[in-house]
């Protein structure tokens, strides 16, 4: 994921901010990490570059 899209993404469910967290980073591109909503109190994982902003309900 790059650092640019964290301006333009949303939390799935409310539409709040989310907060950015980097476990790995290679280059200028996110590997793996969270995203986590403060008003939800979600965290949705950044795997592989690609985060995984499916709803609490929808995640397998």
């Amino acid at each position: 994921m790059k650092k640019d899209l964290l301006n333009i993404l949303v939390c799935p469910v409310c539409k709040g901010k989310l907060t950015l967290t980097i476990q790995k980073e290679m280059e200028r591109e996110i590997v793996s990490g969270n995203l986590f909503c403060g008003n939800c109190k979600v965290n949705y994982p950044i795997e592989n570059t690609i985060p995984k902003l499916l709803p609490p309900e929808k995640k397998t």
